[in-house]
């Protein structure tokens, strides 16, 4: 938008805003003009900031409604395992978590487009505060010349040409002159009270704006500090996360509606004044400012007269006047009195230099350099400003949507994850599968030796007694056996696995005792770990009795073939193994 205007037009959405009913807590209408002294006026603006809370009320109630129906009804075990869907929960905090940074990123174009304009505000009040102050400086100045500089000289020339009447006469038409000129000085506006509101009201906007950028730059950071937590809770599952997430929530819930009311507020109350900003003015400075200078400022109107005017060219004029007067005392009076030189000479000095503060104040006084300022102003609070405070709305409309979405995701997300733990912990411990046995194996220290399941002894040639031991239980994986078979010897294979904890017969035994008997005198062997151990020891035979000895290795074999069979299933009692 140009920087300089002929005339001011108000944006779409002032006139959309300026349209909203204004209605005072009682409920009655109220006039929409932008009058912030008057109580009525105030009480419609507030109104406004109750809606917004009394939203927040029903959204906080809807909330808790669901949290309590997702918390307190339960459904059958079967049918909750079957209609388990995490993938659900995911994917609303992931919604959710898209929706507030596409929040945080139309906060921050909307913060940063509100305090452009306020500043854009703040800097035409300064350029208008300098104008009035140069135009204060300039009439106080030349007053004081006229006044004291002058009053001077022509004391001092009155009693140098005391004895000539005709140059005393000249003297009294100067003196006559400077009056004029301090009476048309009088007549122009003192801006001094106007100047003193005006740096007022900027330091009071510069100060209150400081605090509003900062404060919706912590919400903003607040907002991606929540969404960290909330992606954090889910991805490490941690209820402590989810915990602190939910109460993160409800706060940025309650900022983002109370930042809501705040910017429905003013965006309501700056749109009334843009409205028609001139008519607001007038009223405000009626008692200051003369309505004509007022309006010659605020319209700028090219065919329209100035109010000062007339002021200036009496100045202009008078001023003229005297520069004559004076030239010709120095050309006629400085021969005869040569002493009058000096002041003549000062008086000349004095009045060029009036005559330069002539020209510069009648361009300060010009409209069009005020008139510059003011749509300056207008276009930064009624363009860039409001604009800045819809997107700041928006903003806190999409961040509420998005903590109530993650509000709503918490409690089923917590009995997501209360589920979890409760189907591992139906889970048998000793099942080798499992995952917390296994993360439960990985921090106990590794076990003692184990015994052997068998015992074997024999006799004087024959074999008393065959007696298994006690059954042990062991949860160490079948990955931990075969790798001992890879270090005592070649490739692993299952029937070199030892059937510890399995609690599994011994080998069959032969019914006569002279059958078979070992060889060299062995009496004891023990301390076998499995069947690699079996197959080192091959006892001598009779011939009569080998068809007989391999019919009873049979079952073995047999065995062996169902303990590989039964190697990845739970531990089964020593009566359920074949024999």
């Amino acid at each position: 938008m140009p920087a300089a205007r002929v005339e001011y037009v108000a944006p779409w959405w002032v006139a959309w805003l300026h349209s909203v009913p204004h209605l005072g807590l009682r409920l009655q209408p109220v006039d929409s003009t932008f009058n912030p002294r008057d109580e009525s006026y105030r009480e419609s603006l507030l109104l406004l900031g109750l809606v917004a809370a009394i939203c927040l009320g029903l959204n906080l109630i809807f909330l808790a409604a669901y949290v309590v129906c997702v918390c307190c009804c339960r459904q059958d075990e079967a049918v909750q395992t079957k209609r388990r869907n995490p993938c659900c929960v995911t994917w609303t905090a992931v919604v959710a978590g898209l929706i507030c940074c596409a929040a945080v990123g139309v906060g921050f174009y909307g913060n940063s487009e509100t305090n452009d304009g306020v500043y854009q505000l703040i800097y035409s009040l300064d350029n208008a505060n300098h104008t009035f102050s140069g135009i204060d400086a300039l009439v106080s100045g030349t007053t004081q010349k006229m006044e004291v500089d002058l009053e001077q000289h022509l004391a001092r020339l009155s009693e140098i040409f005391a004895a000539r009447g005709d140059y005393i006469q000249t003297l009294k038409f100067v003196q006559q002159m400077a009056g004029n000129i301090m009476v048309q000085l009088s007549g122009l506006p003192v801006w001094r009270e106007v100047t003193t509101e005006l740096t007022e009201l900027a330091d009071q906007t510069g100060y209150v704006e400081y605090y509003r950028w900062l404060s919706y730059l912590l919400l903003f950071i607040l907002d991606l500090v929540i969404c960290l937590i909330a992606c954090l809770g889910l991805a490490r599952r941690s209820r402590c996360l989810l915990a602190s997430m939910l109460c993160c929530g409800v706060l940025g819930l309650f900022l983002s509606w109370t930042s809501l009311a705040a910017d429905s507020a003013a965006a309501v109350g700056t749109s009334d004044f843009c409205s028609a900003p001139d008519t607001f003015i007038l009223n405000v400075t009626e008692g200051q400012i003369r309505t004509e200078v007022t309006r010659y400022y605020l319209y700028c109107s090219q065919s329209g007269s100035s109010p000062f005017q007339q002021a200036l060219t009496v100045f202009q004029r008078s001023l003229t006047t005297m520069q004559i007067q004076v030239a010709g005392l120095l050309q006629f009076a400085v021969p005869l009195f040569p002493t009058a030189e000096k002041d003549l000479l000062g008086i000349q000095l004095l009045l060029n230099s009036s005559e330069s503060s002539l020209h510069q104040l009648t361009a300060m006084l010009d409209c069009r350099g005020l008139h510059k300022d003011y749509l300056d102003a207008l276009a930064g609070i009624c363009y860039d400003g409001i604009e800045g405070l819809l997107y700041l709305g928006l903003f806190s409309l999409l961040a509420a949507l998005a903590f109530s979405t993650m509000i709503c995701a918490g409690p089923r997300a917590w009995k997501h994850l209360t589920t979890r733990d409760r189907d591992y912990d139906d889970i048998d411990s000793d099942d080798p599968f499992n995952p917390q046995a296994r993360r439960i194996a990985a921090h106990n220290p590794p076990r003692g030796q184990l015994r052997s399941f068998c015992s074997y002894s024999s006799g004087l040639g024959s074999q008393t007694s065959l007696q298994p031991p006690a059954q042990t239980i062991s949860n160490a994986p079948v990955s931990e056996y075969m790798n001992q078979a890879m270090l005592f010897g070649g490739n692993p294979r299952y029937e070199n696995v030892p059937l510890i904890g399995r609690g599994s017969p011994p080998p069959t035994k032969p019914k006569a005792s002279g059958d078979w008997a070992p060889a060299h005198g062995i009496g004891r062997l023990s301390g076998c770990g499995g069947a690699s151990a079996m197959q080192g020891y091959r006892p001598e035979l009779s011939r009569d009795s080998q068809p007989k000895a391999q019919a009873d290795r049979r079952p073995v074999t047999q065995a062996s073939l169902s303990l590989f069979a039964l190697l990845s299933t739970p531990e089964m009692p020593p009566g359920a193994w074949p024999s």
